[in-house]
């Protein structure tokens, strides 16, 4: 179960990799607006917020990828971060954002909880 539990987070951490991408990179491109639903005008207005967003998800990645290795504990700190993260982002700004970020994290979170 270890194992599934490691992979899931592995899993977790490449998405915040990615949105750390998105955000902070390619926010301004075709295909950072596409991915977050944006207008030309709104992301370069709001460039400098996203790459701060991309950058703490960088953090979430980081720490997900630490906790594979340290233990237990530090997979349920950051897996616990990323649901709280992922279910503010689902009532604030769009329910994608539940099935996108905090339910693979809940996921993962359950089954390191019953193993």
């Amino acid at each position: 179960m270890n194992i599934v539990v490691n992979i899931i987070t592995g899993l977790v951490a490449v998405l915040h990799g990615y949105f750390l991408i998105l955000e902070m990179f390619l926010w301004e491109k075709p295909a950072g607006r596409k991915s977050f639903r944006t207008t030309a005008e709104f992301a370069a207005q709001s460039k400098t917020l996203a790459a701060n967003q991309g950058l703490y998800n960088g953090f979430l990645a980081a720490g997900l990828i630490w906790g594979i290795f340290a233990g237990d504990a530090v997979k349920i700190f950051f897996l616990s971060c990323v649901i709280i993260a992922g279910l503010f982002g689902a009532y604030t700004v769009s329910k994608r954002i539940f099935y996108i970020q905090a339910l693979p994290a809940i996921i993962g979170l359950v089954l390191l909880l019953v193993a």
